[in-house]
C-alpha cells in the first residue's frame, strides 16, 4: 500500500485527486497508476485502469488471476467492473469512498455472486494515511477556490 500512496502523491503533484494503484504478481510490482482525469479530460483516466493496463502488458494477458491490486481509495463502479473483468484475485484498499465505493460501501460489485468471478477484498489498510491525502487535497482546493473568489 505504501507504493500505492507514492503513486497517489504523483497525482497530487500535478493537481490531480491523489489516488494511486499498484498491481503485484508473485511479489513483484507489474503495474502502477495514478489518477490523471482532470489533466487528460478522459473519463477512463483512473489509477486502477492504468495499473491494469500495465499489468496486462507485462503478463501478455488480459487475465490477472494471481494478482493483487492495492489502491488508496475504494474502487468506483467503473474500476470495480474492470477488476472483475480482469480476474484480479484480491483488492486491498485504504480509504472508503462514501460517494462511489463499490467494494462494500455503496455496493459490492467485487463480490457479486451473479458474476462469474469474485474478488477477495481487504479494506482499511493504511486508511488514515490514504484518507488524509484526500482530505488535505480537497481542503487545499477549497482554500484556493475561496481565495480566487475573494480576488474577483
Amino acid at each position: 500500500m505504501a507504493l500505492a500512496i507514492e503513486e497517489a502523491k504523483k497525482a497530487e503533484k500535478i493537481n490531480e485527486v491523489p489516488i494511486g494503484a499498484v498491481i503485484v504478481y508473485k511479489g513483484e510490482v507489474i503495474g502502477t497508476g495514478h489518477n490523471i482525469r482532470e489533466s487528460s479530460q478522459q473519463t477512463l483516466s483512473h489509477a486502477e485502469l492504468f495499473a491494469i493496463q500495465e499489468a496486462n502488458q507485462y503478463l501478455g494477458s488480459w487475465r490477472l488471476e494471481d494478482c493483487t491490486l492495492y489502491v488508496t481509495l475504494e474502487p468506483c463502479p467503473m474500476c470495480a467492473g474492470a477488476i472483475v473483468q480482469s480476474r484480479i484475485k484480491r483488492v486491498v484498499y485504504g480509504a472508503v469512498d462514501k460517494k462511489a465505493g463499490c467494494a462494500g460501501t455503496l455496493m459490492n460489485l467485487l463480490q457479486e455472486q451473479q458474476f462469474n468471478h469474485q474478488v477477495e477484498v481487504t479494506s482499511g489498510v493504511l486508511q488514515t494515511e490514504c484518507r488524509a491525502l484526500l482530505q488535505d487535497f480537497f481542503r487545499h482546493l477549497r482554500k484556493e477556490k475561496k481565495k480566487t473568489n475573494r480576488n474577483r
